[in-house]
């Protein structure tokens, strides 16, 4: 070998050693072309026949340009078994690392269903366990892009472990680091477990199913016939079952929706979101309110109005859009900061409380709880939605979940009562002795046991029914009701109200509340709680 000395006295290599390739070096080369080159060409051109993007474009798509970094490229499975070690690409079925979003790291795994269907055995569930360890460790998100066909049959009780391993690592990871769970093809089986412990679940239309048991189950089981979408597609879990928060249109709106939901968030319990600038002053007025004022309290309207003309230039992320429509809930920014929004919607069902719209309320709370998000309650609600079908199935019990997350959260809590506030749904919708930092009302507010044709029925029935004007009387009676039982100043008289507000001044006076608030808790000071499935 030819070499020479430098000026210590130690020899370095010659000129042209350094110029040539160590075999070494051709070798990792040719094992890192083999392992990004995926699966056969084959399975490749089936993924891309069904309109579906590879797990490595995916991942390009959603980090910020040249950031990725992996983790576990050469993993290999284990298992001999029906030729699995011929079958099976590098990587086994799942590309795992980190990268930024917006500048910010997050943990990242993505399934690949060119490889055994992206079926999960344990070297692949071990991939990404120890992904979501070292999030924890680092304090950054953990996104998960699955495409699966579920556990893989060949590994027998091993691939059952390797998913009792990841939903470990989720609970784990609950409330200390956002989870993110984006289904972009099946997720079956005990797989669908692993979404259902993260915070927030992206589905695309007619790409995306998530079930337990399969058609053919269904149909050996119960003898009814299903297709995948109609068991488990997209719109069914965000509009029926509630189980999808965010639907999109396609892989790329999905993974759009992604970033902009992680632009509201911490990275972790530790911080407080990300501040983005506005030009739009707090002072600017908000004439809808106005408008909701001279409304009559039976006429219904749409939240969503009001909530974008709350927000900083009329922008709102809302969560689980499709289910629940009587209940809003979602993202704003008011001065720059980010606010969890949750506001009873008179557009459906009269905004009244029911069992879906308590748990989708409740969890959203306890999330932004979880992660230092205060909460904007905005209440117009007439009471609880009655009928057998809600006792029965478990108001009591599972309207209960909205009164524990509200009595629970430490974050700060603003709360406005726009037109009507009656009986128990006004203690679960954020009232002051349910810990409410700040208790607004607009002045066409009415707070009290019930509604005021109701209460003067009970109390003078037949001291109207025996009048000589009986609706006159009754009109008389319900206006006296309102001035001396239901009024926001009575409220405010007795301190369950802090400020009647001038409707158009709504904007800034919220704004300047959460501004005195802003240190209430400083960030990961209370106790970690997990974000519990409801």
């Amino acid at each position: 070998m030819s070499k020479k000395r430098n000026g210590n006295g130690l020899s370095v290599p010659s000129e042209a050693l350094r110029d040539s390739v160590p075999p070494s070096v051709l070798e990792l080369r040719a094992l890192r072309e083999r392992a990004l080159g995926g699966a056969a060409p084959d399975r490749i051109e089936a993924q891309k026949s069904k309109g579906k993007l590879l797990a490595r474009e995916r991942i390009d798509h959603l980090l910020d340009d040249g950031t990725f970094q992996e983790s576990g490229l050469f993993v290999k499975t284990s298992c001999h078994d029906f030729d699995l070690q011929q079958a099976s690409a590098l990587g086994d079925g799942v590309v795992t690392g980190f990268g930024k979003i917006d500048g910010r790291t997050v943990a990242v795994f993505a399934q690949d269903f060119t490889v055994l269907g992206g079926s999960l055995g344990f070297a692949h569930s071990r991939k990404i366990a120890r992904l979501m360890d070292e999030a924890i460790r680092s304090r950054a998100p953990i996104i998960g892009l699955l495409d699966s066909g579920g556990a893989r049959i060949q590994e027998g009780v091993d691939s059952l472990d390797g998913y009792a391993a990841i939903f470990q690592a989720n609970v784990k990871a609950s409330g200390v680091v956002p989870q993110l769970s984006v289904i972009l093809g099946p997720c079956a089986g005990g797989a669908v477990y692993s979404p259902a412990l993260t915070d927030f679940v992206f589905m695309v239309d007619g790409l995306s199913q998530m079930f337990i048991t399969g058609p053919q189950v269904v149909k050996a089981t119960l003898g009814q016939e299903v297709d995948l979408e109609t068991l488990g597609g997209a719109k069914v879990h965000s509009g029926r079952s509630g189980v999808c928060h965010f639907l999109a249109a396609s892989e790329q709106d999905c993974l759009r929706q992604v970033r902009e939901l992680l632009a509201c968030l911490p990275s972790n319990r530790w911080q407080r979101p990300p501040m983005w600038p506005t030009t739009d002053g707090p002072e600017r007025p908000s004439p809808f309110f106005q408008e909701v004022c001279a409304l009559d309290g039976r006429k219904p309207y749409d939240i969503h109005d009001g909530i974008r003309e709350l927000a900083d230039d009329g922008g709102f992320l809302e969560v689980h859009k499709g289910w629940a429509k009587n209940l809003v809930a979602g993202f704003i920014r008011l001065g720059g900061h980010t606010v969890g929004v949750v506001a009873n919607n008179p557009a459906h069902l009269a905004g009244a409380l029911d069992i879906e719209a308590s748990e989708k309320a409740a969890r959203f709370v306890r999330f932004l709880d979880n992660f230092n998000i205060p909460v904007l309650t905005l209440v117009d609600v007439p009471g609880y939605w009655p009928g057998l079908e809600q006792e029965h199935g478990g108001i009591i019990r599972r309207g209960a979940k909205l009164l524990y997350a509200y009595a629970e959260a430490t974050v700060p809590k603003v709360t406005v009562v726009l037109r009507k506030a009656f009986g128990g749904a006004y203690i679960a919708m954020g009232s002051k002795l349910m810990g409410a930092d700040f208790n607004l009302a607009l002045p066409s507010a009415e707070i009290g046991v019930m509604g005021a044709s109701g209460a003067v029925e009970i109390l003078f029935g037949k001291q109207i029914k025996t009048a000589a004007d009986p609706e006159g009387q009754r009109r008389r009676l319900m206006a006296e009701y309102v001035q001396r039982f239901a009024s926001p100043y009575q409220a405010a008289a007795s301190g369950s109200v802090d400020e009647v507000v001038e409707p158009k001044a709504l904007r800034s006076t919220v704004i300047r509340c959460l501004e005195v608030l802003r240190d209430k808790r400083r960030p990961g000071e209370d106790g970690a709680r997990g974000n519990l499935p409801l």
